[in-house]
């Protein structure tokens, strides 16, 4: 008897894994859908999506989303995903950054993983490996998305860009007008720039209590790529792998931020450690950020007054590049998933890449330009003042690819050894390449900065 107790606790252990892995094709919560024709119109521009069709032929199916941000639009966009297709249930799980690339990969290498999952191309490598190819044509989305040539992968597309962001100025409008400063004095030179900075500047006994602009903290290592591509000067070689850190254009711009601080002192490495916090507190006049600190300031610093204006460029001529671009990315579906599962999958992202919706509220969430092209006048769009500062630079930011976390690191240990530590420029330069080569002779990364619209203008 007991025997035969465990032979059926054994089987029904085997059945129960086997609905699990099946992706829940047979066992979905959801209701048994026959209604093809939905009554909806299509969507889209070049990706189109019609909602007139049955999903996993109309019977229920149950797929996950993870993902780790509150506020991903793809979550509000699943629930009426649902709704069309009440055959389908779409369950997010939402997990903190950190437990998030711990799990993910570990889920992905079995057949229980989500279909679908959020992507930051910090972890390209990480997740690569689990990662089936859109089910849309490339020339497709290229048709509807900037940025895609760079994701392109042996003529397929696994993730792009949904909205990318690069440094802007904040600055402070009370102080600006305390200056005397009008919109009509927003400097587009580094000449003009540092002229304004000088006069918000404020001293007392020769100490400096209000900062033009300050730069303390990671500032430098999110600048220095940007003032590079200003001139022209690529981060990598031609062949895509050796960083080009010490070189004279790096010199040059290393030299005129130390100078803004010794010689112009429009504010000082000794006037706090934060630059972010400082701004948020009043006390320095101008940063540079990217969109991110849009959000710290309304949750963090909700009483400073700012606003918003392109970083400058060596002169008013359209340089090879105004800066660099990071990208927040579309979700990756999970080739290890089963086949109806991915199908399903396939289809929610497709309703996604063609909803104006889901790109124009991610941009809103995260402070970041969609890269959509239906949405470049959005007014809603450019009502934000972040967008709207990036909103004429589209076309001219690079994106190098997601590079060691080794490059952003030395360089701010570089800026760190300059001011604090008194090195020399060249010093520091050399020492920092010599770690940088040290690290990325481990790393097969590989540049994308061949693929930039622009590339042959590069010295």
């Amino acid at each position: 008897m007991w025997k035969k107790l465990v032979t059926v606790v054994l089987v029904l252990m085997v059945v129960s894994l086997a609905a699990c892995s099946s992706g829940g094709s047979s066992t979905g919560s959801g209701k048994k859908d026959t209604k093809k024709d939905k009554g909806l119109d299509p969507i889209g521009q070049t990706v189109k999506y019609d909602p007139n069709h049955l999903v996993n032929k109309g019977e229920p199916i149950d797929i996950e989303y993870w993902t780790w941000v509150d506020n991903d639009p793809a979550i509000a966009l699943a629930k009426k995903y649902e709704k069309t297709y009440p055959n389908v249930k779409i369950k997010t799980v939402i997990q903190p950054w950190d437990d998030f690339w711990t799990k993910l990969p570990l889920a992905l290498k079995g057949k229980n993983g989500p279909a679908i999952f959020n992507v930051h191309n910090s972890q390209n490598d990480l997740l690569m490996p689990y990662m089936a190819a859109y089910k849309i044509p490339v020339k497709d989305l290229e048709a509807d998305f900037t940025s895609v040539p760079s994701h392109v992968v042996d003529g397929k597309i696994y993730y792009t860009d949904i909205s990318i962001n690069t440094g802007n100025i904040y600055y402070n409008k009370k102080l600006w007008k305390e200056a005397g400063l009008t919109e009509s004095d927003i400097p587009k030179t580094w000449e003009e720039f540092t002229a304004v900075a000088k006069k918000l500047t404020k001293e007392k006994n020769d100490k400096i209590t209000q900062a033009g602009f300050n730069f303390n903290s990671e500032t430098y290592s999110a600048m220095i790529e940007g003032l590079n591509y200003q001139k022209g000067t690529l981060l990598f070689d031609k062949d895509g792998k050796k960083v080009n850190f010490d070189n004279k254009t790096t010199k040059e711009n290393t030299q005129f931020l130390k100078d803004l601080y010794d010689k112009e002192k429009v504010g000082s490495k000794d006037f706090g450690t934060d630059s972010s916090q400082s701004f948020g507190n009043g006390q320095s006049a101008m940063v540079y950020k990217w969109g991110w600190y849009q959000g710290e300031l309304k949750n963090k610093y909700p009483d400073i007054d700012y606003g918003v204006f392109p970083t400058p460029t060596p002169t008013k001529d359209t340089p090879f590049a105004y800066d660099r671009y990071n990208g927040e990315s579309t979700p990756g579906i999970n080739k290890n998933q089963t086949k109806g599962q991915q199908a399903v999958a396939q289809d929610f992202l497709k309703y996604l890449l063609a909803n104006d919706d889901y790109s124009k509220q991610g941009a809103l969430n995260l402070a970041s330009f969609p890269t959509k092209k239906s949405l470049a006048k959005d007014k809603d769009i450019l009502a934000d003042p972040v967008l709207k500062a990036l909103s004429n630079r589209i076309d001219r930011l690079i994106w190098p690819g997601a590079f060691p976390a080794v490059i952003e690191s030395t360089s701010t240990q570089t800026m760190e050894d300059v001011l604090y530590n008194g090195k020399s420029v060249d010093q520091a330069l050399k020492d920092g390449q010599a770690k940088i080569d040290k690290e990325m002779a481990k790393s097969d990364f590989k540049a994308s900065e061949s693929k930039y619209k622009f590339y042959n203008e590069a010295n």
